[in-house]
């Protein structure tokens, strides 16, 4: 029996969510949350290889996309896992091509897949070329071309859609050694407008998430217990961490009807941060 129960409003829709096969990371719960509201999904990573698991997802035998394909399929909907460079156009076409082959349309399109964290969180005068390059030519770069290959097919579909970009609270204030990650996540606040204005027109709903500290394992250095998350901690008004199921929540509700009047926003998820 399928794992959902309750009402579907996203009954009928496809998904692509990039960057999502982490066992603790966002991309994998809004998968999760889409198809818990009736989407079946494309769930995309890089292709992580077995030896750059962390511990986490070695210890329980985690296999990336296809478990996270997995956890769609319990839920009692279709689910496809697709590895794809999205800095490569010809990756992306590929991807709406296998997508549309399989389940016929593409309906909502997540821009969840991001750099990972590397040698970028230094001083920006220290930080090398090739980092800026790298965090660019994923957050940014990746997201317009992906975006660019979905959004002609909804355009081409006429049925309208929905476009969730996830960005981040480091895009919306100055962060010292977060330079590359923070300027690619300030774009994604531009693009989404900029989008939101092209695509109205065609009825095609294009909004941002920014989430603030998230309980992932990127952010594991801060989350665990001790003095660098109590500080963090006395930054936000919830004195806690968000969860990747909460943000997934927020995503899967603004691709529903709920949401259709929700249009060229910047929604922050960060338990009260940005407004101390």
């Amino acid at each position: 029996m399928p794992e959902n129960e309750g009402p579907q409003p996203l009954s009928g829709k496809v998904a692509v969510v990039t960057g999502a096969g982490r066992y603790r990371g966002i991309g994998r719960h809004i998968a999760l949350a889409l198809a818990r509201d009736g989407a079946d999904v494309v769930v995309t990573g890089s292709g992580r290889s077995a030896e750059s698991f962390p511990p986490d997802e070695r210890e329980i035998g985690w296999r990336d996309i296809d478990s996270v394909a997995d956890e769609v399929k319990a839920i009692g909907r279709r689910a496809l896992p697709l590895v794809a460079d999205i800095t490569n156009p010809e990756e992306c076409d590929r991807l709406v091509n296998d997508a549309r082959r399989e389940f016929g349309r593409i309906d909502i399109l997540v821009n969840n897949a991001a750099a990972g964290r590397g040698r970028d969180r230094v001083p920006l005068l220290d930080l090398e070329e090739s980092e800026w390059r790298r965090v660019l030519d994923v957050n940014l770069n990746g997201t317009f071309l992906v975006t660019k290959a979905i959004g002609r097919v909804l355009i081409e579909q006429g049925k309208g859609g929905r476009i969730v970009n996830i960005g981040s609270v480091a895009g919306r204030q100055g962060l010292p050694n977060f330079g590359a990650y923070a300027v690619t996540k300030a774009g994604l606040v531009l693009f989404t407008q900029v989008l939101a204005a092209e695509l109205a027109a065609h009825k095609i709903n294009v909004n941002c998430v920014c989430p603030g500290l998230t309980d992932t394992y990127r952010m594991e250095d801060v989350t665990r217990p001790g003095p660098i998350r109590a500080a963090v901690m006395n930054t936000i008004p919830l004195r806690r961490p968000g969860e990747p199921e909460e943000v997934g929540e927020l995503v899967a509700f603004l691709c529903g009807p709920g949401a259709s009047y929700i249009h060229g926003q910047t929604i922050n998820i960060d338990g009260g941060r940005l407004m101390m």
